[in-house]
């Protein structure tokens, strides 16, 4: 973990406690009890996929009120509204950020978007605990969000294939050829390459190009940062890359569903 940036350092950290906390709150015991109980996971790697079978762009629309970087994104943030318009836009998918400290998210606000929707949800968290696994199905969570640089080899192969165990799909999350090495070594379709830099937060959308030809053709891969214009969106279908993950540029808009038809060509029909 000697390499592994600052940022993430410090939000690791920040999670173990966070664990530790809720620990005292609620067992794992009742958190299996109440995954059990939770509605079934919708297929999120088969909702990409069909979207992709039939030419189009595969969209995981992110809502997200802040970041590390950036400070607050969204003022006028409800979770509700802003799923519903990125249904209605076309998006295949939703991530919703649950990180309190440093992205001002909620568990509630995947649990309210979720509901609003008929579309799969991913936690998007930085999840470093079998705990937080657990505790993601239980909240509703269709899949989970794995960053190759929060995780030693081991822990990465044990919380994907306790996901895989809970029905939830895995997002593999990789920056550089290293890390990607490590994620193509599980059995998961989906790879996201973050072309954002953990280290300098600099952003280059070279990272997915760079990682491209490393990727077997069974994989499904979702370029995730930096995707502002439709000049973006066509070098990466020009590459077939299909999958996106964008939330910065949808919640900086309006309306983020009429941003996302119109970055990515769709028809908005927002009642």
């Amino acid at each position: 973990m000697t390499d592994t940036p600052t940022i993430l350092r410090k939000i690791i950290a920040r999670k173990h406690e966070e664990i530790a906390a809720r620990q005292q709150l609620c067992s794992i015991a009742d958190l299996r009890a109440q995954a059990a109980e939770a509605p079934p996971a919708r297929g999120f790697v088969r909702a990409l996929a069909e979207r992709i079978e039939k030419g189009q762009p595969a969209v995981i629309a992110e809502i997200k009120k802040a970041s590390p970087s950036k400070g607050v994104i969204r003022e006028d943030f409800d979770p509700v509204a802003i799923a519903r318009s990125y249904e209605a836009a076309g998006a295949a998918c939703l991530s919703v950020l649950t990180d309190v400290d440093f992205f001002q998210g909620a568990d509630t606000y995947l649990q309210q978007a979720r509901a609003a929707t008929q579309l799969p949800v991913i936690r998007k968290d930085f999840l470093v605990d079998p705990y937080q696994v657990v505790e993601a199905r239980a909240l509703g969570a269709d899949c989970i969000l794995l960053i190759v640089a929060a995780l030693q080899p081991t822990q990465l192969h044990d919380l994907n294939q306790l996901a895989l165990e809970l029905g939830m799909d895995v997002l593999v999350e990789v920056h550089d050829c290293a890390e990607l090495d490590l994620a193509l070594e599980l059995p998961n379709r989906l790879i996201g390459i973050n072309n954002r830099n953990l280290h300098t937060f600099d952003v280059t959308l070279q990272t997915t190009f760079d990682l491209l030809p490393a990727i077997p053709n069974d994989r499904l891969v979702i370029t995730e940062s930096g995707i502002f214009t439709r000049a973006d969106v066509a070098a990466m279908r020009e590459r077939d890359v299909h999958g996106f993950l964008v939330g910065e540029s949808f919640m900086r808009a309006p309306e983020p569903g009429e941003k996302l038809a119109e970055l990515f060509e769709l028809p908005y029909s927002r009642s």
